[in-house]
């Protein structure tokens, strides 16, 4: 299971603690999608970040102001993991998500 796969949820429910999977400070990746359920950023928490997800999250609209949506995914193997996630959806779309900078990654042939 390479995608990320789960259910989007609202920012603010995450934020809140009243999502399904409680939002705390572990490291992980992170994916922000607009009101249509498209990935417009793709980001991490690593062991350098203040809060883990939770301050990751928090501060989206620095990242992507329109985003509404939210899915995560705890992992400490949170860089390869997010260089995954951005190669994954290069070869889906062609593009990294559009709030995303450019960035040179590997290629991936997904299934």
């Amino acid at each position: 299971m390479l995608r990320l796969e789960k259910a989007w949820e609202p920012i603010a429910a995450a934020l809140a603690g009243e999502s399904r999977a409680p939002l705390h400070g572990e490291m992980g990746v992170y994916q922000l999608a607009d009101a249509a359920d498209e990935v417009i950023f793709i980001g991490y928490a690593g062991g350098a970040s203040r809060f883990g997800l939770r301050g990751e999250i928090a501060a989206f609209e620095e990242r992507a102001p329109d985003a509404v949506s939210v899915r995560f995914e705890v992992t400490t193997g949170y860089l390869s993991r997010y260089q995954e996630l951005l190669m994954l959806h290069v070869a889906d779309h062609g593009v990294l998500p559009r709030c995303n900078p450019p960035a040179t990654l590997g290629r991936l042939s997904p299934a």
